[in-house]
């Protein structure tokens, strides 16, 4: 998303934040966009770094910060997620060494996840799985890059979901600048996980989640409230200046508190002692992160002795995307902690992708034809926020 489209967001989400009741209260506490300068995140680092010095002293940090996530998207005040996902699978078509589907959920009463599910032609009793959050584009979820990586990971012996955001592709029922996607998002992420692990062929020890930009975003928010998550890979996102410039990302105060501030690398932090990937480049807010960022994670990890399951790929000439050397570092990290089998991927001085069938958006969409939104679904962003009814 660009820097236009990014102000933008952030304007809409002030403007309802002043006409929502209940939610007005937390705009002061909204950390958004390039919050600190680059210079004052590498000083607000530092801070930070004073306030811990023992596994002990981390982990109540780790507790107030996962808290403070929980408590300022109002995740605690969401339904129980013990309602049946009334899940649709359809349209199967078997690819070179994977099958796509069509896949609809209910996410809570009347709200609807919707997405697409790879899988292995030859599923094992137990097999690793994969959640996919995308970034902030028309349409992410049916671009190539996303079809590629979702492929990839079927093919190499993961059962993969890649799921909207709301308010894109399929998703329609609310638009998303609504003031509450970052707690609809997050949610969606756990119903997606709910959906996965409910299944008999699903290893519950191998669950990875990883996306790109705001997918990116959404990988760390999840893994870090979410011990289900086993193996994370964010990329292009973990920054210490800049906090998401989304309502999914920062619109709700996810940062800051009455009593705490913190930023991204320690909400990303929160996966240790869990493997993680952070995936970076010189073109973008990551671009920091060999010297600041990622020495910040390390030394968290350490105080589990767990410095090795933790990584940076950081690619100095590239930009913002989650391209095929991106993608590459994923499948091999992938691969070693989620026990995939790399050699299913053809390789020639670098993973070779052609095997992926790019289908056509239309053959992704799940909403055509006989295939329509449920006659129970909520429609519009004032019914979703009513029926949710969070204070």
């Amino acid at each position: 998303m660009n820097r236009k489209t990014y102000k933008t967001l952030v304007l809409l989400a002030a403007f309802w934040l002043a006409l929502t009741p209940g939610m007005k209260a937390q705009e002061n506490m909204l950390c958004q966009g390039r919050h600190w300068t680059e210079d004052e995140a590498n000083m607000k680092m530092k801070e930070f770094a004073q306030s811990w010095n023992d596994r002990e002293s981390w982990e109540k940090r780790a507790s107030v910060i996962r808290e403070g996530i929980i408590e300022g998207i109002k995740l605690n005040q969401m339904p129980e997620r013990s309602s049946n996902l009334n899940v649709t699978i359809s349209n199967p078509r078997k690819m070179d060494g994977y099958v796509v589907e069509n896949l609809v959920m209910e996410s809570f009463p009347g709200f609807y996840i919707t997405g697409n599910l790879y899988r292995p032609l030859e599923l094992k009793s137990k097999n690793p799985a994969v959640l996919c959050p995308h970034g902030h584009l028309k349409d992410k979820r049916l671009k190539a890059d996303v079809q590629i990586r979702s492929a990839a990971f079927a093919r190499m012996g993961a059962i993969v979901v890649a799921y909207d955001m709301v308010g894109f592709a399929d998703s329609k029922q609310v638009t998303h600048d609504i003031p509450i996607a970052l707690v609809l998002q997050t949610y969606n992420s756990q119903r997606v996980l709910d959906y996965l692990l409910s299944r008999a062929d699903v290893d519950p020890e191998r669950i990875g989640v990883t996306g790109g930009s705001g997918g990116g975003t959404q990988t760390f928010m999840l893994t870090a409230i979410d011990d289900r998550i086993k193996v994370a890979a964010p990329v292009v996102q973990v920054s210490a200046h800049f906090f998401g410039g989304c309502v999914c990302e920062s619109g709700m105060p996810v940062h800051k508190s009455n009593h705490h501030q913190t930023n991204n690398v320690e909400i990303a932090a929160l996966c240790a002692p869990r493997p993680m990937l952070i995936v970076s480049d010189g073109g973008d807010w990551t671009s920091n992160t060999p010297l600041i960022e990622y020495p910040y994670i390390q030394k968290v990890y350490a105080l589990y002795n767990a410095e090795h399951k933790a990584e940076n790929v950081h690619l100095p000439l590239e930009k913002h995307d989650y391209g095929p050397s991106k993608r590459f570092a994923v499948y091999n990290f992938f691969a070693h902690h989620l026990g995939l089998d790399k050699n299913k991927l053809p390789y020639n001085y670098g993973y070779d992708e052609s095997f992926v069938t790019v289908l056509e958006p239309d053959e992704l969409r799940v909403y055509s034809g006989k295939n329509q939104l449920p006659a129970n679904a909520l429609q519009g962003n004032e019914a979703v926020m009513k029926y949710l009814n969070l204070k």
